[in-house]
């Protein structure tokens, strides 16, 4: 009897043990994916009608949309900040992208990110993971910065990045900026067209994985595809000219395509592997898509990137600039075939979401962002803290396209509510996102008592960010 007695307990606890181990995976490996310049409706699953694709649309297929995902700014540099430290770009003095050294002190900003600040990528470190970087990096080095870290100083084993970074890295052209980062040196220098850059970096995550079969990792691919100028391979865009009379949108959808391609590759590496069940896919852009005046308005021609029907593009605050799709899978973890239009998330929680979900400590940092584990999961999440936005510090920052998308400066997002007013206090407009989202109808005039509430904490919140020597 007592034997039997032991050998029921003893099942029941092996019981719960493989309940345990199959509910929190251990050392879940993560491929982070982010695309520069990218409109929300550029996909076919986010509301592409003219050109599929299909590996992208299969990652969301296997995994859960977010609809009311936020980047960290309406422009490169700071965007990848709020990603790298879980805090607005602003406290790191990174209100705008990187520039050269007179341009960055004109604007009160760094010439890059410091390494000391805590970083994602060291802190996976830091717990055993490999890692590694491929593909754009903005966050100093390039221009006349010849002197910011290199990736390995921010917690990268590996990294291979393009023109606007250091260490080894491929260049597309040996004109203008790109002659520039040849000229600085640190690191190999490779030469290649833009159109085969996302293959050579998609090369290097499937040689980082078999280097890596034995442990877990953390990966970036960061690609710049879908960010002007658009230049597919030789006989590509023309498959586009029954789809599209525009000849810019047809060079747009053919790099598209390619990148779609090149992410399917990927993750048909990743199957090979045996990872695909235990790796956190994570996909999304850095900010809107771009809008140049002279460009495209000016001559009668519409900047490819589709946002969906949301107002602003790149540079500007409104949700066309800011707003991003977030396609997050995990078999069996992460909900499939999910579409969350309710969870409010943004580029800030992915630090302290990421290192939840690995069980890794993080350092002592007070994060901007939440831990949004439980939303990834399925789960309700009522997020209770607001989101801030800066995009620079006067009028001579990029603000190109059309007057009717240059938002103000400063923008807060709480709950239904979303305030926009440049630091002047000027310019104020509120937004009842209980309604509609389109920022067409400012509704401050019949909620006087939110708006005045809202931008009082906007500018105290902007008040109280560093300024350069002053910190």
């Amino acid at each position: 009897m007592k034997a039997t007695l032991l050998l029921l307990v003893s099942l029941s606890l092996m019981g719960r043990t493989t309940c345990v181990a199959e509910d929190q995976p251990a050392s879940p490996n993560f491929i982070f994916i982010f695309v520069d310049d990218l409109g929300f409706a550029d996909f076919s699953c986010t509301g592409n009608k003219k050109v599929k694709t299909p590996h992208i649309d299969r990652l969301a297929a296997e995994g859960t949309l977010f609809k009311q995902f936020y980047v960290a700014s309406p422009i490169c540099s700071p965007s990848r900040v709020g990603v790298t430290t879980g805090q607005y770009p602003a406290r790191h003095l990174i209100n705008s992208y990187l520039n050269n050294r007179k341009r960055n002190r004109e604007r009160g900003m760094r010439d890059f990110l410091d390494p000391k600040v805590p970083c994602i990528a060291r802190t996976f470190q830091a717990a055993g993971y490999a890692t590694a970087h491929y593909g754009k990096w903005h966050m100093g080095g390039g221009r006349d910065v010849g002197d910011a870290p290199l990736p390995s100083a921010y917690g990268f084993d590996d990294s291979f990045v393009s023109f606007e970074g250091l260490g080894p890295r491929v260049i597309f052209s040996r004109a203008g900026l790109r002659s520039q980062s040849a000229k600085l040196g640190r690191g190999p220098i490779k030469f290649a067209p833009k159109h085969k850059l996302t293959a050579m970096y998609v090369d290097r995550c499937i040689a980082f994985l078999k280097k890596n079969r034995e442990k877990p990792f953390y990966l970036h691919l960061w690609l710049n595809d879908v960010h002007d100028a658009h230049n597919p391979a030789p006989g590509e865009a023309e498959k586009y000219e029954a789809v599209t009379g525009n000849p810019m949108e047809r060079k747009f959808f053919a790099v598209l395509v390619e990148m779609d391609r090149q992410i399917g590759r990927l993750m048909e590496a990743v199957e090979k592997e045996g990872k695909a069940g235990n790796t956190l896919f994570v996909l999304t852009g850095d900010n809107g898509p771009t809008a140049w005046k002279r460009q495209y308005y000016d001559k009668g021609i519409d900047p490819p990137g589709d946002t969906g029907g949301y107002r602003g593009r790149k540079w500007s605050l409104y949700e066309g600039g800011i707003r991003q799709p977030l396609i997050v899978r995990w078999p069996g973890r992460v909900p499939a075939g999910r579409v969350d239009e309710e969870t409010i998330l943004a580029a800030v929680d992915f630090f302290p979401t990421f290192t939840s979900i690995a069980g890794v400590e993080t350092p002592e940092v007070a994060f901007d962002g939440i831990d949004a584990k439980e939303a990834f999961l399925g789960n309700a999440l009522e997020r209770e803290k607001a989101i801030f936005w800066e995009y620079g510090r006067d009028r001579s920052y990029l603000r190109p396209g059309l007057e009717k998308d240059r938002s103000p400066n400063l923008a807060l997002r709480d709950g239904r509510w979303k305030c926009l007013l440049n630091a002047d206090g000027t310019d104020l407009a509120l937004y009842d996102f209980s309604n509609v989202q389109d920022e067409q109808r400012n509704v401050a005039p019949e909620h006087p008592e939110v708006a005045a509430k809202m931008a009082k904490k906007l500018l105290e919140w902007r008040r109280n960010l560093p300024v350069l020597g002053k910190e």
